[in-house]
Parts: structure tokens; sequence; C-alpha cells
């Protein structure tokens, strides 16, 4: 099928952004891809998710029905740590629910001699986080974890915490369409949404050296109480970051 064709059938199903962005990636599609592109992007089904590739602070990233996509909303986390520590040399990071590996990744192409570990309970999410990690030549910065984080238990301390966590609440149904096709396990948390900020509050404390940070993306409206959470188990709360829609989506603290 001639590409010109390709594109007008793939703009009807999705728009013209999604036919530009795969017609970019497949120099040649035959009319049966075509058809199956076509077919998915009527139903939603976001287009990373068909091609299994997703752009995040200028990398590529491999993803798939087990992982959240990468999205801009999360650069602002990469952007926050990356405003602290520019200057610094040799730190530690832990990562907690890696899912892509995105955020550790972009991470440590960004910042000098920073290496650290990648934990999640989802084994097949850690096998796409594999697969980045080793395409993005970050294999001797970046080690994996199969690991709950209500069991997990380091060896050593880290200067920086980052962590995107699920923080939908369950009752909440008000996500985009494309978040049908996310594993609902990196979504959805209870007690509206503040489940893994109670658990990684209590642990994590312990996980950093003094002076250590902690960076948390989080929803729309959560600020306060994540902030409430944290304070009662002794953190300091240092600062909120805005993303591009002017809405507060990390919150910083420090180990007391």
């Amino acid at each position: 099928m001639e590409l010109n064709q390709a594109f007008s059938i793939l703009q009807s199903a999705g728009g013209t952004r999604a036919a530009r962005i795969i017609t970019d990636k497949y120099k040649k599609l035959s009319r049966y891809k075509t058809m199956y592109f076509a077919k998915n992007l009527r139903k939603g089904v976001p287009v990373a998710k068909l091609i299994h590739s997703k752009w995040f602070f200028g990398l590529d990233f491999y993803t798939n029905k087990w992982t959240l996509d990468p999205r801009p909303d999360t650069e602002t986390l990469v952007e926050s740590v990356i405003k602290d520590y520019k200057t610094k040399e040799s730190q530690t990071i832990l990562d907690i629910g890696t899912g892509t590996g995105c955020i550790i990744c972009a991470l440590c192409k960004n910042l000098n001699n920073l290496n650290g570990i990648a934990i999640d309970k989802s084994y097949m999410a850690l096998m796409v986080a594999y697969r980045n990690i080793k395409n993005l030549q970050l294999a001797n910065q970046i080690k994996l974890k199969h690991c709950d984080i209500k069991k997990y238990k380091p060896h050593k301390k880290f200067n920086i915490i980052v962590s995107n966590p699920p923080y939908i609440k369950k009752s909440d149904y008000r996500v985009n369409k494309a978040a049908n096709f996310d594993p609902k396990i990196a979504l959805y948390a209870k007690d509206n949404g503040m489940e893994f900020y109670d658990i990684i509050a209590q642990k994590a404390k312990n996980w950093l050296y003094d002076n250590g940070k902690i960076y948390l993306e989080i929803g729309v409206g959560q600020t306060h109480s994540v902030i409430k959470i944290f304070q009662y188990y002794g953190w300091k709360f240092e600062r909120t970051e805005k993303d591009l829609s002017g809405i507060n989506r990390v919150v910083v603290f420090t180990k007391l």
C-alpha cells in the first residue's frame, strides 16, 4: 500500500497526529497492518500501545500493555530532580514502581554519576524496564529488583527517591480513554488514592541519607492530602512543582 493511502486511512481512524506518528515510524505499511492499526485507533487504543514506542524526555522508550505509557506530566518529576542535583556527583537513587523505567533512565542520562535501583511488583513491567535500560546502555548504572514496596528492605541508603505511584481512587473513573489500556495496578489505589503515599511515607524515611530528598508525582487536588501524610510521619515539606497545565504535579520532601 502506498504510504499516502495508509496515512489517509489512519487519519480517518485516529486523527492526523496518530497517522503521522505511525507513518513516520513505519516507512512501509501493508494493507493488513494499516487496517489493524486503523481498527485499534477507532477503539481508542493509544498510538504508543500500537507501535510500542513513546518518547519521554528526549528518549525513545519501549512500552506495552504491562506498563503505563510515559506521559508528559511525569517529565515534571524528572525536571524537579535535575534542578536540585545537576551540579552534584555520585548520587544514588531509588525508583519505586518503575514501570517502563522512564524516570530513572531519564535521570541517569541527564545527571553525572547517578546510579541506583528500580523496583516494581510486576515482573512483566520489569521486563519492559530491562529492555529500555539495555537499549539506553544504562545497565551499569541501574539495577532492577522484583519486589512489592510493602516488603522491600534495601541494603543501602539513597540520596534520592522518586516515585509515580498509583494514585487514582478506585471509585473515580474520570480518566482519559487511553488509560483504559493501561494496567489497572499502575493506576488505582485504595484509601482515596492515598494508599501508596502512606506506605512510602512510613518506610522510605529510613532509606534516605540525611538531607536526602523524595520526589513524588501526585494527582489533581491531592497536594494537601499527600503533604498531611508525610508531615504526620515526620517529613519536612519542601515544595511543589507545577506541570505545563499549571497543576501541582510533584511534591518534594526532605528527611529531617
